[in-house]
């Protein structure tokens, strides 16, 4: 197991986790050191979700597509991705291509993950009707 950790973490643990998006033509697997869930409320994670984020993040080297006939990717900002399937809608990664790391909605990794989510961040971005939920770690 490629035990490599993102240089951001701040917690995680090894993994040996499946994901997929709605229609299941885009299949990941990830292998290795993930970061726990951090959720982001700036606006363009908001745009892209209708609401926010929340996501993992790993090593590339830990993440293999094994179907990837639909994923698209959109420049949201200079050398900045999102990953989403052209078919089903759904967004699965968020990507810098000046990074060896990769995000990973958490939405779209199946049960169970053994994750939890420890830390909210650009919660001054977050609409007037949401409610920050709390972190208990």
């Amino acid at each position: 197991m490629n035990k490599e950790r993102p240089t951001d973490t701040e917690s995680g643990k090894l993994v040996n986790l499946k994901g997929s998006c709605i229609c299941g033509n885009i299949e990941y697997k990830i292998t290795g050191f993930a970061r726990n869930i951090i959720n982001c409320f700036c606006k363009q994670c908001r745009k892209t979700s209708g609401h926010y984020i929340a996501a993992t993040r790993v090593s590339k080297n830990n993440l293999k597509l094994n179907k990837k006939s639909t994923l698209i990717w959109f420049e949201s900002s200079p050398d900045v991705f999102r990953g989403f399937c052209n078919q089903c809608g759904s967004s699965l990664f968020w990507e810098n291509n000046k990074s060896n790391e990769i995000s990973i909605m958490a939405g779209t990794l199946d049960l169970p993950t053994g994750l939890k989510t420890i830390k909210n961040i650009f919660e001054d971005s977050a609409s007037d009707y949401c409610k920050i939920p709390s972190i208990k770690i």
